[in-house]
């Protein structure tokens, strides 16, 4: 038990981190003019193109950007746009609102409106790495970034993404089934338990009148903990040198763990399809032992890249990224988190909470409910149609449910009190 607790506290403090990263990246667009302006340009080539390709011209998309290859439409046509931006909206609400990370949702959302899982996870990446470029470059927090730290667990990051990558492009050679159900069953298991944990939470502050909004976080970093002193005294040459203004004598690790960590982050990311943010976050402080301080501006670093090389080298020139989706998710979630976080201004702390396990918790039931029947479809199990239309449909019904319902909350909770937001007032609804 003790262990499924750290494993939970472990996903949840990399899901605040990452939140707060997509916070920073929507308020430093929405605060610029420039930047809005820039996003409006990035629009332009992506939905000229896809009205180009759409008429019939096939090279409208670029064959380095996978061309008429690509496995589903990366045309442009009206609702394919509208609902991205859908998807993209729900995402960011639960983001700016709860604080913990709404892109888990994303990739279940596309599976489930009928998008291959390895479409699905590249065009997750290309809205991670463009949303990155947007925020992160000339953000304030790289300041912080230890240089050699940074290179030294982007070739891990490098290596675990190229391995990823090619995993999921085997799998889906082999039979696109199979590449289904082995990225659900990824998703199964970080959202069962994140969601375990994430209730567990939520009724802990009931039964405690603890009423801190989950955007809290604790000064994760100050003192480590014994796996990062056990690690930290490995001398296997080169050891990289971190925290030195920080920490009286400074801090070293070899650099051999920093290559596994990086390796471990570019892998998830490249078969997930977030990034590697939320993972390494709690590995920098829990496992490394790496300040919170310098692992924020090392991890706004790493995701650039990480992303970047993942989306473009493991996705994008195989024809894996539907580019009007990428694109659109990008708008509805820098929108949606900026309401999102407005919102928890006026409802309590254990309201959020209780949403976030919710909203956790639907998108681990998405994907448990659509396992039996990619199993049934690869003959693994022996299920008949009707049973696996059941199981998929309360899968997906489920999931559309809670996460509509909550972004119709958010929006009206937004709505009902955009007089005391304006005003500036803060208050707390039970």
């Amino acid at each position: 038990m003790g262990f499924f607790r750290q494993w939970g506290r472990f996903m949840l403090a990399g899901a605040r981190h990452h939140a707060r990263w997509e916070m920073d990246v929507s308020n430093t667009v929405f605060r610029s003019r420039t930047r809005i302006i820039v996003l409006c340009l990035l629009m332009v080539p992506i939905l000229l193109g896809g009205f180009a390709f759409a008429e019939g011209a096939q090279e409208a998309i670029p064959e380095f950007l996978g061309g008429k290859k690509a496995y589903s439409p990366a045309y442009f046509t009206m609702g394919i746009f509208i609902a991205s931006i859908l998807i993209g909206l729900g995402a960011g609400l639960i983001t700016g609102c709860i604080g913990a990370g709404g892109g888990f949702v994303i990739a279940p959302a596309l599976m489930s409106a009928g998008i291959k899982g390895i479409l699905a996870v590249g065009t997750d990446l290309f809205h991670i790495f463009a949303k990155a470029i947007m925020g992160s470059v000339i953000h304030r927090k790289l300041g912080n970034v230890n240089v050699w730290l940074a290179v030294i667990f982007l070739i891990g990051a490098i290596v675990g993404a190229t391995t990823g990558g090619v995993l999921n492009r085997v799998l889906y050679d082999i039979n696109p089934v199979l590449s289904d159900a082995f990225i659900t069953t990824i998703y199964v298991i970080m959202l069962g338990g994140l969601g375990a944990y994430a209730l567990t939470d939520f009724f802990r502050s009931r039964g405690s009148g603890d009423d801190d909004d989950i955007h809290g976080g604790e000064a994760e970093g100050a003192e480590m903990g014994n796996l990062p002193k056990k690690l930290q005294a490995v001398n296997v040459p080169p050891m990289i040198r971190f925290d030195d203004g920080l920490v009286a004598g400074g801090r070293s690790i070899s650099w051999l763990f920093l290559v596994l960590s990086g390796a471990l982050v570019g892998f998830c990311a490249a078969i997930m399809g977030v990034g590697g943010g939320f993972l390494t976050f709690p590995i920098f402080v829990y496992v490394l032992g790496v300040s919170s301080l310098t692992t924020v501006g090392t991890d706004i670093f790493q995701i650039v890249f990480t992303a970047g090389y993942a989306a473009i080298s493991q996705y994008a020139i195989y024809g894996f990224i539907f580019y009007t989706l990428a694109m659109g998710m990008l708008l509805g979630s820098l929108l949606g988190i900026q309401i999102g976080a407005m919102v928890t201004k006026v409802v309590s702390g254990t309201t959020i909470r209780g949403f976030y396990a919710m909203a956790v918790l639907a998108g681990f039931i998405n994907r448990l409910f659509a396992l039996p029947g990619k199993l049934s479809e690869m003959e693994i199990i022996s299920l008949d149609k009707g049973t696996v239309t059941v199981l998929d449909s309360i899968g997906v019904w489920a999931f559309f449910i809670v996460i509509g319902g909550f972004g119709v909350w958010v929006i009206g909770t937004f709505l009902k009190n955009i007089g005391t937001l304006k005003a500036g007032e803060v208050s707390h609804d039970s």
